[in-house]
């Protein structure tokens, strides 16, 4: 259809002609609600947004003398984090005297790592930045990332 007719048409039904695809040979051209356009491509632009977000950094954070009971908790914390998907910084601080003994914080980083093993992979090794411990983990590469549902997502833990 010539582009006259098609612009004549759209104002006699009080529409707008939107071109929806100008790289296409000839172009293609749509009557319809511009403003409605435009809504449904910012609908579907954000859809897109949120369904491409990938990965976010987590850090869980440890001392030298953190108790089993919160090692577990956290440990757990970690082992969910990469389940969905997430890298997770390990971090281990000393303070003051722990800094003359940073064997006890690279026994208990080396227990975690051993202990997380099957869950993630390491992405950096430990190393020491100053007076933290710190190490990166990824999830594994071809485990299926498990998503919460949204009735699971709901549910207070």
């Amino acid at each position: 259809m010539q582009p006259y007719e098609a612009v004549r048409m759209a104002r006699e039904r009080g529409l707008d002609l939107v071109e929806i695809s100008p790289t296409a040979d000839p172009p293609v051209c749509k009557i319809t609600d511009y403003g409605k356009f435009l809504y449904q491509q910012n609908k579907q632009a954000h859809q897109q947004r949120k369904s491409s977000r990938g990965s976010q950094l987590k850090e869980v954070k440890f001392r030298p003398a953190t108790a089993e009971h919160d090692y577990q908790v956290r440990k757990n914390q970690i082992i969910r984090f990469l389940g969905e998907g997430h890298k997770v910084r390990a971090m281990i601080f000393h303070r003051g005297r722990e800094m003359a003994h940073q064997e006890v914080g690279r026994a208990k980083m080396t227990r975690l790592l051993g202990e997380i093993g099957e869950h993630g992979q390491i992405e950096t090794m430990p190393r020491m930045e100053g007076n933290v411990l710190v190490a990166l983990l990824a999830p594994k590469k071809g485990v299926p990332v498990a998503k919460p549902s949204p009735q699971q997502a709901a549910q207070p833990a």
